[in-house]
Protein backbone atom coordinates (compact mmCIF):
# COMPACT_ATOMS: atom_id res chain seq x y z
CA UNK A 1 0.00 0.00 0.00
CA UNK A 2 1.44 3.55 -0.72
CA UNK A 3 0.20 5.68 2.17
CA UNK A 4 1.07 8.60 1.00
CA UNK A 5 -1.19 7.78 -2.42
CA UNK A 6 -3.91 6.67 0.07
CA UNK A 7 -3.72 9.93 1.90
CA UNK A 8 -3.96 12.23 -0.82
CA UNK A 9 -6.96 10.80 -1.93
CA UNK A 10 -8.68 10.42 1.15
CA UNK A 11 -8.15 14.01 1.80
CA UNK A 12 -9.69 14.54 -1.49
CA UNK A 13 -12.65 12.56 -0.87
CA UNK A 14 -13.36 14.34 2.70
CA UNK A 15 -13.53 17.70 0.40
CA UNK A 16 -15.85 16.61 -1.72
CA UNK A 17 -17.95 14.71 1.13
CA UNK A 18 -17.56 18.67 2.15
CA UNK A 19 -18.91 20.10 -0.82
CA UNK A 20 -22.20 18.18 -0.83
CA UNK A 21 -22.62 18.50 3.21
CA UNK A 22 -22.26 22.62 2.33
CA UNK A 23 -24.53 22.41 -0.89
CA UNK A 24 -27.15 20.54 1.27
CA UNK A 25 -27.14 22.96 3.98
CA UNK A 26 -28.27 25.53 1.51
CA UNK A 27 -31.13 23.79 0.97
CA UNK A 28 -31.47 23.45 4.73
CA UNK A 29 -31.67 27.23 4.95
CA UNK A 30 -34.36 27.22 2.62
CA UNK A 31 -36.51 24.67 4.27
CA UNK A 32 -36.40 26.81 7.65
CA UNK A 33 -36.86 29.91 5.83
CA UNK A 34 -40.31 28.19 4.38
CA UNK A 35 -41.57 27.29 7.28
CA UNK A 36 -40.60 30.07 9.45
CA UNK A 37 -40.46 33.28 7.14
CA UNK A 38 -41.42 32.72 4.06
CA UNK A 39 -44.91 34.52 2.77
CA UNK A 40 -47.66 31.99 2.02
CA UNK A 41 -47.50 33.45 -1.73
CA UNK A 42 -43.68 32.36 -2.35
CA UNK A 43 -44.72 28.77 -1.76
CA UNK A 44 -44.68 27.55 -5.62
CA UNK A 45 -41.35 29.35 -6.91
CA UNK A 46 -39.71 27.96 -2.83
CA UNK A 47 -40.22 24.35 -4.41
CA UNK A 48 -39.03 25.39 -7.61
CA UNK A 49 -35.90 26.41 -6.02
CA UNK A 50 -35.33 23.61 -3.37
CA UNK A 51 -36.50 21.25 -6.22
CA UNK A 52 -33.65 22.69 -8.26
CA UNK A 53 -30.55 22.46 -5.32
CA UNK A 54 -31.62 19.07 -4.75
CA UNK A 55 -31.15 18.24 -8.25
CA UNK A 56 -27.86 19.71 -8.27
CA UNK A 57 -27.02 18.11 -4.93
CA UNK A 58 -28.22 14.88 -6.48
CA UNK A 59 -25.86 15.72 -8.88
CA UNK A 60 -22.90 15.87 -6.55
CA UNK A 61 -23.57 13.11 -4.41
CA UNK A 62 -23.87 10.79 -7.20
CA UNK A 63 -20.93 12.01 -9.28
CA UNK A 64 -18.86 9.12 -11.42
CA UNK A 65 -15.94 10.87 -10.09
CA UNK A 66 -16.68 10.68 -6.11
CA UNK A 67 -17.66 6.94 -6.94
CA UNK A 68 -14.18 6.16 -8.39
CA UNK A 69 -12.63 7.88 -5.29
CA UNK A 70 -14.50 5.71 -2.94
CA UNK A 71 -13.76 3.34 -5.10
CA UNK A 72 -9.75 3.50 -5.09
CA UNK A 73 -9.71 4.47 -1.38
CA UNK A 74 -11.36 0.75 -0.46
CA UNK A 75 -8.75 -0.45 -3.51
CA UNK A 76 -5.78 0.94 -1.76
CA UNK A 77 -6.33 0.04 2.25
CA UNK A 78 -9.05 -2.35 3.63
CA UNK A 79 -10.43 -1.79 6.99
CA UNK A 80 -12.32 -5.09 7.42
CA UNK A 81 -15.20 -3.50 9.24
CA UNK A 82 -13.70 -1.44 11.45
CA UNK A 83 -14.88 1.32 13.92
CA UNK A 84 -12.07 3.60 13.31
CA UNK A 85 -12.87 7.09 11.96
CA UNK A 86 -11.20 7.00 8.67
CA UNK A 87 -12.65 3.52 8.02
CA UNK A 88 -16.40 4.65 8.84
CA UNK A 89 -15.49 7.74 6.80
CA UNK A 90 -14.99 5.45 3.83
CA UNK A 91 -17.86 2.58 4.35
CA UNK A 92 -20.73 5.29 4.95
CA UNK A 93 -19.58 7.21 1.75
CA UNK A 94 -19.97 4.35 0.18
CA UNK A 95 -23.00 3.68 2.16
CA UNK A 96 -24.59 6.86 0.90
CA UNK A 97 -23.17 7.53 -2.62
CA UNK A 98 -24.57 3.32 -3.15
CA UNK A 99 -28.15 4.32 -1.72
CA UNK A 100 -28.20 7.95 -3.91
CA UNK A 101 -27.43 6.63 -7.43
CA UNK A 102 -29.87 4.24 -7.07
CA UNK A 103 -32.51 7.12 -7.17
CA UNK A 104 -33.22 8.82 -10.62
CA UNK A 105 -31.79 12.63 -10.26
CA UNK A 106 -35.32 13.54 -11.94
CA UNK A 107 -37.28 11.29 -8.73
CA UNK A 108 -35.04 13.54 -6.58
CA UNK A 109 -36.32 16.65 -8.41
CA UNK A 110 -39.78 15.70 -8.12
CA UNK A 111 -39.84 14.30 -4.26
CA UNK A 112 -38.29 17.59 -3.27
CA UNK A 113 -40.84 19.64 -5.11
CA UNK A 114 -43.80 17.62 -4.39
CA UNK A 115 -43.10 17.32 -0.41
CA UNK A 116 -42.52 21.22 -0.81
CA UNK A 117 -45.72 22.04 -1.96
CA UNK A 118 -47.45 19.41 0.22
CA UNK A 119 -46.17 20.72 3.38
CA UNK A 120 -47.84 23.92 2.30
CA UNK A 121 -51.06 22.40 1.42
CA UNK A 122 -50.84 20.60 4.82
CA UNK A 123 -50.81 23.84 6.60
CA UNK A 124 -53.89 24.84 5.03
CA UNK A 125 -55.93 21.69 5.43
CA UNK A 126 -54.90 21.50 8.92
CA UNK A 127 -55.78 25.30 9.87
CA UNK A 128 -59.12 24.63 7.62
CA UNK A 129 -59.43 21.12 8.80
CA UNK A 130 -60.33 19.60 5.44
CA UNK A 131 -58.78 16.62 4.63
CA UNK A 132 -59.57 16.92 1.02
CA UNK A 133 -57.14 19.16 0.74
CA UNK A 134 -54.44 17.41 1.03
CA UNK A 135 -55.49 14.13 0.08
CA UNK A 136 -53.91 14.56 -3.50
CA UNK A 137 -50.77 15.63 -2.13
CA UNK A 138 -50.51 12.45 -0.18
CA UNK A 139 -51.42 10.44 -2.42
CA UNK A 140 -48.63 11.99 -5.24
CA UNK A 141 -46.60 12.05 -1.90
CA UNK A 142 -47.43 7.98 -1.16
CA UNK A 143 -46.78 7.43 -4.77
CA UNK A 144 -43.29 8.62 -4.85
CA UNK A 145 -41.57 7.08 -1.66
CA UNK A 146 -43.18 3.98 -3.12
CA UNK A 147 -40.94 4.42 -6.43
CA UNK A 148 -37.91 5.58 -4.06
CA UNK A 149 -38.49 1.78 -2.53
CA UNK A 150 -38.42 0.35 -5.06
CA UNK A 151 -35.59 2.02 -6.41
CA UNK A 152 -33.56 1.57 -3.80
CA UNK A 153 -34.13 -2.11 -3.09
CA UNK A 154 -35.35 -4.19 0.55
CA UNK A 155 -33.74 -7.66 -0.13
CA UNK A 156 -36.97 -9.60 0.43
CA UNK A 157 -38.16 -7.60 2.97
CA UNK A 158 -41.05 -5.28 2.79
CA UNK A 159 -40.53 -1.44 0.84
CA UNK A 160 -41.01 0.24 4.37
CA UNK A 161 -37.38 -1.15 5.16
CA UNK A 162 -35.21 0.85 2.34
CA UNK A 163 -37.53 4.37 3.43
CA UNK A 164 -36.64 3.37 7.45
CA UNK A 165 -33.04 3.08 6.37
CA UNK A 166 -32.83 6.39 5.71
CA UNK A 167 -33.55 7.50 9.30
CA UNK A 168 -32.13 4.11 11.06
CA UNK A 169 -29.79 2.93 9.27
CA UNK A 170 -29.62 -1.12 9.23
CA UNK A 171 -32.83 -1.13 11.36
CA UNK A 172 -35.69 -3.71 9.74
CA UNK A 173 -39.30 -3.18 10.14
CA UNK A 174 -39.39 -6.49 11.79
CA UNK A 175 -37.09 -6.09 14.56
CA UNK A 176 -38.63 -2.89 14.87
CA UNK A 177 -41.82 -4.24 15.13
CA UNK A 178 -40.72 -7.20 17.21
CA UNK A 179 -39.69 -4.61 19.70
CA UNK A 180 -42.57 -2.39 19.77
CA UNK A 181 -44.53 -5.66 20.47
CA UNK A 182 -42.79 -6.61 23.57
CA UNK A 183 -43.39 -3.67 24.81
CA UNK A 184 -46.77 -2.74 23.93
CA UNK A 185 -48.50 -5.39 26.31
CA UNK A 186 -46.64 -4.01 29.52
CA UNK A 187 -47.06 0.00 28.29
CA UNK A 188 -51.40 -0.76 28.14
CA UNK A 189 -50.77 -2.51 31.58
CA UNK A 190 -49.70 0.33 33.27
CA UNK A 191 -51.95 2.66 31.50
CA UNK A 192 -54.70 1.08 32.89
CA UNK A 193 -53.41 0.95 36.47
CA UNK A 194 -53.11 4.82 35.95
CA UNK A 195 -56.27 5.31 34.84
CA UNK A 196 -57.95 2.92 37.66
CA UNK A 197 -55.99 5.13 40.28
CA UNK A 198 -58.04 7.59 42.05
CA UNK A 199 -55.65 10.01 42.03
CA UNK A 200 -55.99 12.67 38.97
CA UNK A 201 -53.86 15.80 38.18
CA UNK A 202 -55.44 19.21 37.79
CA UNK A 203 -54.32 19.25 34.75
CA UNK A 204 -56.99 22.57 34.04
CA UNK A 205 -54.07 25.23 35.57
CA UNK A 206 -51.91 24.41 32.91
CA UNK A 207 -54.65 26.11 30.44
CA UNK A 208 -54.89 29.07 32.43
CA UNK A 209 -53.15 32.63 30.88
CA UNK A 210 -49.83 32.00 30.02
CA UNK A 211 -48.80 35.18 28.74
CA UNK A 212 -47.02 34.11 25.15
CA UNK A 213 -44.05 36.53 25.57
CA UNK A 214 -43.23 35.72 28.91
CA UNK A 215 -43.55 31.88 27.65
CA UNK A 216 -40.85 32.37 24.85
CA UNK A 217 -38.45 34.23 27.98
CA UNK A 218 -38.79 30.93 29.85
CA UNK A 219 -38.31 28.96 27.14
CA UNK A 220 -35.24 30.54 26.01
CA UNK A 221 -33.65 30.33 29.89
CA UNK A 222 -34.65 26.92 30.20
CA UNK A 223 -32.76 26.04 27.11
CA UNK A 224 -29.91 27.98 27.12
CA UNK A 225 -29.66 26.19 30.95
CA UNK A 226 -29.05 22.89 29.46
CA UNK A 227 -26.81 23.77 27.08
CA UNK A 228 -27.78 25.23 23.80
CA UNK A 229 -25.90 27.98 22.65
CA UNK A 230 -27.69 30.95 21.30
CA UNK A 231 -24.37 32.26 20.13
CA UNK A 232 -24.66 29.19 17.67
CA UNK A 233 -28.35 29.12 17.22
CA UNK A 234 -31.92 30.95 17.38
CA UNK A 235 -35.62 29.84 18.28
CA UNK A 236 -38.38 31.02 16.27
CA UNK A 237 -42.03 30.05 15.65
CA UNK A 238 -43.20 27.64 12.98
CA UNK A 239 -47.15 25.83 12.40
CA UNK A 240 -44.88 22.59 13.76
CA UNK A 241 -41.90 22.87 15.89
CA UNK A 242 -38.38 21.13 14.75
CA UNK A 243 -34.50 21.65 14.41
CA UNK A 244 -32.27 22.56 11.67
CA UNK A 245 -29.01 21.84 11.65
CA UNK A 246 -27.70 24.34 9.27
CA UNK A 247 -24.24 23.65 10.06
CA UNK A 248 -21.59 24.40 12.81
CA UNK A 249 -21.78 27.42 14.12
CA UNK A 250 -26.03 27.48 12.96
CA UNK A 251 -28.64 25.37 14.48
CA UNK A 252 -32.32 26.73 14.40
CA UNK A 253 -35.09 25.82 16.53
CA UNK A 254 -38.92 26.12 16.71
CA UNK A 255 -41.85 26.39 18.39
CA UNK A 256 -45.39 27.13 18.83
CA UNK A 257 -47.35 29.00 21.31
CA UNK A 258 -50.69 28.88 22.96
CA UNK A 259 -51.43 31.14 25.93
CA UNK A 260 -53.42 28.69 27.08
CA UNK A 261 -51.56 25.75 26.87
CA UNK A 262 -48.41 26.07 28.42
CA UNK A 263 -46.83 22.62 28.16
CA UNK A 264 -47.12 22.85 24.49
CA UNK A 265 -44.22 25.53 23.77
CA UNK A 266 -41.97 24.97 26.76
CA UNK A 267 -41.45 21.34 26.70
CA UNK A 268 -41.41 21.36 23.12
CA UNK A 269 -38.49 24.23 23.17
CA UNK A 270 -36.97 21.30 25.77
CA UNK A 271 -37.33 19.14 22.89
CA UNK A 272 -35.89 21.08 20.26
CA UNK A 273 -33.23 21.95 22.03
CA UNK A 274 -32.42 18.46 23.16
CA UNK A 275 -31.89 18.08 19.50
CA UNK A 276 -29.86 21.02 19.32
CA UNK A 277 -27.61 20.17 21.65
CA UNK A 278 -27.05 17.08 20.00
CA UNK A 279 -25.98 19.52 16.11
CA UNK A 280 -24.14 21.98 18.61
CA UNK A 281 -22.11 18.82 20.01
CA UNK A 282 -21.09 17.25 16.67
CA UNK A 283 -17.37 17.57 15.91
CA UNK A 284 -16.41 20.19 13.14
CA UNK A 285 -13.78 18.98 12.57
CA UNK A 286 -15.42 16.55 11.00
CA UNK A 287 -18.16 18.09 9.39
CA UNK A 288 -19.08 16.87 5.96
CA UNK A 289 -18.41 13.07 6.68
CA UNK A 290 -19.76 10.66 8.85
CA UNK A 291 -18.05 11.14 11.68
CA UNK A 292 -19.58 14.65 11.79
CA UNK A 293 -23.09 13.87 11.29
CA UNK A 294 -25.79 11.94 14.01
CA UNK A 295 -25.97 8.66 14.43
CA UNK A 296 -29.80 8.07 13.34
CA UNK A 297 -32.97 9.23 13.98
CA UNK A 298 -33.45 7.14 16.63
CA UNK A 299 -30.30 8.55 18.65
CA UNK A 300 -31.42 11.98 17.86
CA UNK A 301 -34.38 11.70 19.32
CA UNK A 302 -32.84 10.10 22.12
CA UNK A 303 -31.44 13.09 22.92
CA UNK A 304 -34.41 15.44 22.50
CA UNK A 305 -36.84 13.21 24.66
CA UNK A 306 -33.98 12.88 27.26
CA UNK A 307 -34.04 16.46 27.71
CA UNK A 308 -37.71 17.14 27.29
CA UNK A 309 -38.84 14.11 29.05
CA UNK A 310 -36.20 12.33 31.79
CA UNK A 311 -35.04 15.90 32.47
CA UNK A 312 -37.42 18.24 32.37
CA UNK A 313 -40.48 16.59 33.20
CA UNK A 314 -38.62 15.32 36.85
CA UNK A 315 -39.35 16.60 40.26
CA UNK A 316 -35.56 17.62 40.54
CA UNK A 317 -35.81 20.22 37.74
CA UNK A 318 -39.04 21.87 38.88
CA UNK A 319 -37.09 22.13 42.75
CA UNK A 320 -34.95 25.01 40.61
CA UNK A 321 -36.85 26.07 38.01
CA UNK A 322 -40.65 26.38 39.66
CA UNK A 323 -39.82 29.53 41.26
CA UNK A 324 -38.77 30.79 38.04
CA UNK A 325 -42.37 29.76 36.58
CA UNK A 326 -43.84 31.62 39.38
CA UNK A 327 -41.85 34.80 38.49
CA UNK A 328 -42.76 34.50 34.92
CA UNK A 329 -46.90 33.70 35.39
CA UNK A 330 -47.74 34.93 39.14
CA UNK A 331 -51.19 34.74 37.65
CA UNK A 332 -51.22 31.48 36.50
CA UNK A 333 -49.08 29.67 39.38
CA UNK A 334 -48.84 32.09 41.92
CA UNK A 335 -51.39 29.85 44.13
CA UNK A 336 -50.08 26.91 42.74
CA UNK A 337 -47.92 24.79 44.83
CA UNK A 338 -44.93 22.50 43.16
CA UNK A 339 -46.34 19.37 43.74
CA UNK A 340 -49.81 20.63 42.06
CA UNK A 341 -47.47 21.30 39.26
CA UNK A 342 -45.49 18.64 38.89
CA UNK A 343 -48.78 16.19 38.97
CA UNK A 344 -50.51 18.31 36.39
CA UNK A 345 -47.37 18.38 33.92
CA UNK A 346 -47.04 14.48 34.16
CA UNK A 347 -50.67 13.89 33.83
CA UNK A 348 -51.54 10.86 32.37
CA UNK A 349 -54.75 10.40 30.21
CA UNK A 350 -55.37 9.51 26.10
CA UNK A 351 -55.16 12.59 24.07
CA UNK A 352 -54.86 13.36 20.78
CA UNK A 353 -52.08 15.01 19.78
CA UNK A 354 -49.03 13.64 19.53
CA UNK A 355 -46.53 16.42 20.32
CA UNK A 356 -48.63 16.75 23.83
CA UNK A 357 -48.92 13.07 25.05
CA UNK A 358 -47.73 12.00 28.01
CA UNK A 359 -44.79 9.51 28.68
CA UNK A 360 -46.70 6.73 28.65
CA UNK A 361 -49.53 7.47 25.79
CA UNK A 362 -46.81 8.81 23.45
CA UNK A 363 -45.24 5.77 22.75
CA UNK A 364 -48.52 4.04 21.47
CA UNK A 365 -49.02 7.00 19.15
CA UNK A 366 -45.93 6.00 17.56
CA UNK A 367 -47.02 2.75 17.05
CA UNK A 368 -50.09 4.01 15.10
CA UNK A 369 -47.93 5.73 12.74
CA UNK A 370 -45.66 3.12 12.53
CA UNK A 371 -48.58 0.80 11.59
CA UNK A 372 -50.68 3.05 9.07
CA UNK A 373 -47.11 4.11 7.40
CA UNK A 374 -46.80 0.55 6.75
CA UNK A 375 -49.81 -0.43 4.73
CA UNK A 376 -49.78 3.15 3.01
CA UNK A 377 -46.46 1.76 1.16
CA UNK A 378 -47.58 -1.29 1.34
CA UNK A 379 -50.68 -0.20 -0.89
CA UNK A 380 -53.00 -1.97 1.88
CA UNK A 381 -54.23 1.39 2.68
CA UNK A 382 -55.52 3.93 -0.02
CA UNK A 383 -54.25 7.74 1.39
CA UNK A 384 -58.69 9.14 0.87
CA UNK A 385 -59.29 6.00 3.40
CA UNK A 386 -56.54 7.19 5.78
CA UNK A 387 -58.85 9.33 8.32
CA UNK A 388 -61.03 6.69 8.92
CA UNK A 389 -58.72 4.13 9.38
CA UNK A 390 -56.85 6.32 11.62
CA UNK A 391 -60.35 7.40 13.62
CA UNK A 392 -61.04 3.39 13.94
CA UNK A 393 -57.41 2.59 14.97
CA UNK A 394 -56.90 5.29 17.71
CA UNK A 395 -60.70 4.94 19.14
CA UNK A 396 -59.31 1.12 19.62
CA UNK A 397 -55.92 2.24 21.04
CA UNK A 398 -56.97 5.32 23.39
CA UNK A 399 -60.53 4.97 23.81
CA UNK A 400 -61.26 8.22 22.26
CA UNK A 401 -62.03 9.65 18.98
CA UNK A 402 -60.44 12.63 17.27
CA UNK A 403 -63.25 15.22 16.58
CA UNK A 404 -61.80 16.56 13.64
CA UNK A 405 -59.02 15.51 11.34
CA UNK A 406 -56.59 18.56 12.46
CA UNK A 407 -56.86 16.43 16.13
CA UNK A 408 -56.24 13.18 13.97
CA UNK A 409 -54.66 12.23 10.66
CA UNK A 410 -53.62 15.87 9.91
CA UNK A 411 -52.10 16.99 13.37
CA UNK A 412 -48.52 15.97 12.00
CA UNK A 413 -46.31 17.80 9.04
CA UNK A 414 -44.13 14.73 8.64
CA UNK A 415 -46.10 12.95 5.99
CA UNK A 416 -46.48 16.15 4.31
CA UNK A 417 -42.91 16.50 4.13
CA UNK A 418 -42.90 13.04 2.75
CA UNK A 419 -40.61 11.98 6.00
CA UNK A 420 -42.23 8.44 5.71
CA UNK A 421 -40.29 5.99 8.06
CA UNK A 422 -39.11 8.55 10.44
CA UNK A 423 -41.81 8.24 13.24
CA UNK A 424 -40.81 4.87 14.63
CA UNK A 425 -37.73 7.02 15.15
CA UNK A 426 -39.88 8.68 18.34
CA UNK A 427 -39.97 5.31 19.82
CA UNK A 428 -37.00 4.09 19.83
CA UNK A 429 -35.40 7.90 21.16
CA UNK A 430 -37.36 6.74 24.08
CA UNK A 431 -35.88 3.47 24.71
CA UNK A 432 -32.20 4.61 23.73
CA UNK A 433 -32.41 7.87 26.25
CA UNK A 434 -33.48 5.56 29.27
CA UNK A 435 -30.58 3.04 28.52
CA UNK A 436 -27.96 6.39 27.79
CA UNK A 437 -29.32 7.89 31.17
CA UNK A 438 -29.23 5.08 33.19
CA UNK A 439 -25.59 5.05 32.36
CA UNK A 440 -25.12 8.52 32.83
CA UNK A 441 -26.45 8.52 36.11
CA UNK A 442 -23.82 5.31 37.13
CA UNK A 443 -20.49 7.80 36.19
CA UNK A 444 -21.79 10.78 36.83
CA UNK A 445 -23.86 10.12 40.40
CA UNK A 446 -27.02 11.84 41.60
CA UNK A 447 -28.47 13.45 38.44
CA UNK A 448 -31.21 14.49 40.02
CA UNK A 449 -29.55 16.39 43.06
CA UNK A 450 -27.81 18.35 39.99
CA UNK A 451 -30.49 19.16 38.65
CA UNK A 452 -32.34 20.24 41.80
CA UNK A 453 -29.27 22.68 42.05
CA UNK A 454 -29.08 23.96 38.57
CA UNK A 455 -26.73 22.26 37.41
CA UNK A 456 -27.45 20.83 33.84
CA UNK A 457 -24.16 20.84 32.19
CA UNK A 458 -22.36 18.15 33.97
CA UNK A 459 -25.09 16.01 31.96
CA UNK A 460 -24.74 17.63 28.90
CA UNK A 461 -20.95 17.70 28.52
CA UNK A 462 -21.08 13.87 29.51
CA UNK A 463 -23.45 13.40 26.47
CA UNK A 464 -21.15 15.46 23.98
CA UNK A 465 -18.45 13.12 24.78
CA UNK A 466 -19.99 9.88 25.05
CA UNK A 467 -22.75 10.29 22.05
CA UNK A 468 -22.50 13.25 19.92
CA UNK A 469 -18.61 13.42 19.19
CA UNK A 470 -18.97 9.97 18.18
CA UNK A 471 -21.06 11.30 15.22
CA UNK A 472 -21.69 7.53 12.83
CA UNK A 473 -18.86 5.97 14.01
CA UNK A 474 -21.41 3.45 15.02
CA UNK A 475 -24.70 2.35 13.99
CA UNK A 476 -27.34 2.89 16.37
CA UNK A 477 -27.66 -0.27 18.08
CA UNK A 478 -23.87 -0.60 18.57
CA UNK A 479 -23.18 3.18 20.18
CA UNK A 480 -25.78 2.05 22.57
CA UNK A 481 -23.73 -1.04 23.63
CA UNK A 482 -20.63 0.85 23.50
CA UNK A 483 -22.10 3.77 26.13
CA UNK A 484 -23.80 1.65 28.14
CA UNK A 485 -22.89 -1.95 27.50
CA UNK A 486 -26.34 -3.16 26.86
CA UNK A 487 -28.42 -4.20 23.22
CA UNK A 488 -31.60 -2.22 22.94
CA UNK A 489 -33.99 -3.05 25.16
CA UNK A 490 -37.76 -1.41 26.12
CA UNK A 491 -36.83 -2.51 29.80
CA UNK A 492 -35.05 0.75 30.93
CA UNK A 493 -37.85 2.86 29.63
CA UNK A 494 -40.72 0.87 31.17
CA UNK A 495 -38.63 0.68 34.59
CA UNK A 496 -38.20 4.67 34.14
CA UNK A 497 -42.19 4.61 33.51
CA UNK A 498 -43.15 2.87 36.42
CA UNK A 499 -40.56 4.70 38.55
CA UNK A 500 -41.74 8.26 37.61
CA UNK A 501 -45.71 7.20 38.11
CA UNK A 502 -45.84 4.52 40.00
CA UNK A 503 -45.56 7.27 43.10
CA UNK A 504 -47.64 10.01 41.19
CA UNK A 505 -50.41 7.41 40.70
CA UNK A 506 -49.78 5.24 44.00
CA UNK A 507 -49.87 2.01 42.20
Amino acid sequence: MNNSEYRKKYEQLVSELKKVSLFGSCGSVLGWDEQANMPPKGGEHRANQLSLLAGMGHQMATSPELGDLIGELEALKSFDDSEEPEAVVISEARREYDRSTKLPQTLVEEISKVTSLGQQAWIEARKNKDFSAFQPWLEKIVGLKREEADAIGYDGGQPYDALLDAYEPGASTAEIDAVFTAFRAPLVELLNEIADSPVKAEAALLERSYPIDQQKEFALEAAAAIGFDFEAGRLDIAAHPFCSGIGPGDCRLTTRYDEHHFPGAFFGTLHEAGHGIYEQGLDSEWYGTAIGESASLGIHESQSRMWENLVGRSQPFWEHFYSRAQHYFPTALGDVPQVKFHQAINDVRPTFIRVEADEVTYNLHIMLRFELEQLLISGDLAPADVPEVWDEKFTESFGITPPDVSQGCLQDVHWGHGLIGYFPTYALGNMYASQIYNQAEKELGDLGQMFAEGEFLPLKVWLNEKVHKNGRRYKANRLVEVVTGESLSHEPLLAHLRNRFGPLYNL
